[in-house]
């Protein structure tokens, strides 16, 4: 392997890593955006604490529809 090849696939690696490293930047801060808007929603409904994941949708569209 020359030293360019070697220069290459190490630009290469530097790449990728820099990559997974936004990756995980992005999934963080989705992770952190979606923490804070549970909050505020239960801050705002406190009833949907009670509510079970798998209705919380069809309580939300409901509720937002005006059924109550």
């Amino acid at each position: 392997m020359t030293s360019e090849e070697k220069k290459l696939l190490q630009a290469k690696h530097r790449l990728e890593e820099a990559q997974a490293r936004d990756r995980v930047k992005e999934r963080k801060a989705r992770t952190r955006r979606l923490i804070q808007e549970g909050a505020v929603l239960e801050k705002v409904l406190p009833e949907v604490q009670a509510v079970g994941l798998d209705n919380l949708e069809e309580y939300l569209q409901r509720k937002l529809a005006g059924y109550d």
